[in-house]
């Protein structure tokens, strides 16, 4: 299974729920033009919403730091929600996690902007 990604808003806030797996090719790629598509059409607070993702590569990684990258170049902000274990575990031992503003609630990620 590659990636699902399904846009909504919340107020201000575009929430990306993204599905399976974000990994070199197909998945980081449609994670990648989907961010573009978000910061042209003027979007500056994104929601990550990552329960879903149940497997993410270096590829992917990069494509969440190039994301964040992107938006906050634009005076944005990129934030992460339901981060999985593994992916949890993962930003943690690439010390990105410091990097990113994760939350476990819907309502305080969106408050929080």
């Amino acid at each position: 299974m590659s990636v699902t990604i399904n846009s909504r808003v919340s107020g201000d806030v575009t929430i990306l729920d993204i599905a399976g797996k974000i990994t070199l090719g197909e998945g980081s790629a449609m994670l990648r033009d989907k961010v573009k598509e978000l910061a042209a059409a003027g979007s500056k607070r994104i929601l990550l919403n990552l329960g879903e993702v149940n497997y993410i590569d270096s590829s992917g990684i990069g494509e969440l730091v190039s994301a964040f990258t992107t938006i906050s170049n634009q005076g944005g902000a990129l934030k992460l929600l339901n981060l999985t274990k593994r992916v949890k575990d993962l930003l943690q031992i690439t010390k990105l996690y410091t990097v990113f503003h994760v939350f476990d609630s819907e309502a305080e990620a969106v408050a929080s902007f």
